[in-house]
C-alpha cells in the first residue's frame, strides 16, 4: 500500500504492531516455559495474555478501517524474537536465576517495543480524530507499559539478586 497522508501511515503502523504482537505472543509464551521463578512464570503467562488481548483490539480496529490486520510483517520484532529466543532460551545459562534474569531483559526489550509502537498509534488516532481508536489503543499501552514495570518489580523484588 502507498502511504499517502498520515491515516494511511496509521493503518501501516495499526498492521506492524499486530504482526509485532503476534510474534511477541509466540516467543513470550516459550520464554515463560523455559522461567524458574514462579513468579515470572505468572507474569510471563499473563503477559501473552495481554498480548492477544492487544492483538484482539488491533484486528478489530484494523478492520473497521477496511483492512487485513495480516497485511504487514514486523521485522523490527522479528530481530527481538530472534534476540529473545537466543539468549533468553538458547543460551548455555546454567544458573536458572541468572536465565531468569535474561528472560526479563529480553521481554522487556519486547515491551518497550511494543509501548513505542501503541504510543505513535494513540497520538495517530488522536490526531486524526479517532477518539474510539485512541481510547482503546490507549488501554492497549498501558497495559504494555504494566507487563513493563512487572518485570522491572520482579528482577529488583530478587530474581537480579539471586542472579548475582
Amino acid at each position: 500500500m502507498a502511504l499517502a497522508n498520515l491515516k494511511d501511515i496509521y493503518i501501516d503502523q495499526l498492521q506492524d504492531i499486530y504482526s509485532a504482537d503476534t510474534q511477541a505472543a509466540k516467543v513470550t509464551a516459550e520464554l515463560a516455559e523455559a522461567a524458574h521463578d514462579a513468579k515470572l512464570k505468572d507474569a510471563l503467562t499473563a503477559g501473552v495474555e495481554g498480548i492477544n488481548e492487544g492483538r484482539s483490539t488491533l484486528a478489530g480496529i484494523i478492520k473497521t478501517h477496511g483492512a487485513d490486520p495480516a497485511e504487514e510483517f514486523c521485522k523490527g520484532m522479528e530481530g527481538l524474537v530472534k534476540e529473545a529466543r537466543s539468549h533468553g532460551l538458547e543460551e548455555d545459562i546454567s544458573d536458572p536465576d541468572a536465565r531468569d534474569a535474561m528472560i526479563i531483559t529480553q521481554y522487556q526489550r519486547m515491551a518497550h517495543y511494543g509501548i513505542a509502537g501503541y504510543g505513535c498509534l494513540v497520538a495517530f488516532a488522536k490526531r486524526l480524530g479517532l477518539k474510539d481508536d485512541a481510547t482503546k489503543l490507549q488501554k492497549c499501552l498501558d497495559a504494555t507499559a504494566h507487563g513493563d514495570r512487572t518485570m522491572t518489580e520482579l528482577a529488583e523484588g530478587g530474581i537480579n539478586k539471586a542472579a548475582a
